[in-house]
């Protein structure tokens, strides 16, 4: 009668090569320059750099912005998408195809398996997402464009570990998040963010594992 550990290692031999996991290659490839559309009526444009997400030769999706790697095999990037532009009536032989950024994407080099990060109250078209670790910060504009909001999210986690609303500067720039909130700036330890409006006092966020809140020290100089 075979041993246990015999029987293991003679299982281990006759196992088919097939059956043991390969390697995946995952990829961003070379960047290409497009063009869009922004405010509320589209009357402005930006260029953007957009680069192919290839897993194992095979294309994934498309991406802009830069890559943040959350753990040695786990890495975010932004989406990028073409939307159909074409009105009804128009000719199919009239193709208009627009560029549009999307929602933040968590790769898995070692699996090879590309998924959405569901960031609260993200608005997309807003590029300036400041990450560290697992942890992203931001800013956009709430719904009625009345307020700036400021955000704290942690990967796998629905609910903002951190809000704060904050009037809007001017009528003008309610569509423009960036032009009144300077990119938010982390620092390592403790862990914290700072978020630095442009029509107010910057105050900084204290982060730890699933919660975060605005440091006293800011709260008193308010």
């Amino acid at each position: 009668m075979l041993r246990p550990l015999g029987l293991a290692l003679l299982l281990a031999m006759t196992i088919p090569a097939w059956c043991a996991s390969k390697p995946h290659v995952v990829f961003l490839g070379k960047p290409q320059p497009v063009r869009i559309a922004l405010g509320p009526a589209e009357d402005q444009s930006v260029k953007i750099n957009v680069r192919p997400l290839y897993v194992d030769t095979k294309l994934k999706d498309y991406t802009t912005g830069d890559a943040h790697d959350v753990t040695d095999r786990q890495f975010v990037v932004q989406r990028a998408y073409r939307l159909n532009d074409a009105l009804p009536g128009d000719s199919p032989k009239q193709a208009r195809w627009v560029w549009q950024r999307g929602d933040w994407l968590l790769v898995d080099r070692s699996t090879g398996h590309v998924g959405q990060v569901k960031l609260p109250e993200f608005e997309s078209s807003f590029l300036r997402v400041s990450w560290y670790r697992d942890y992203a910060a931001y800013c956009g504009v709430t719904e009625n464009g009345v307020h700036l909001s400021f955000v704290v999210a942690q990967i796998g986690v629905r609910k903002a570990l951190f809000h704060k609303d904050m009037a809007v500067a001017t009528q003008a720039n309610q569509d423009s998040p960036a032009a009144q909130c300077a990119y938010p700036r982390w620092e390592r330890r403790p862990p914290r963010v700072t978020f630095s409006p442009a029509n107010g006092q910057p105050f900084t966020v204290n982060v730890a594992a699933g919660h975060a809140q605005e440091s006293a020290d800011s709260e008193a100089e308010q």
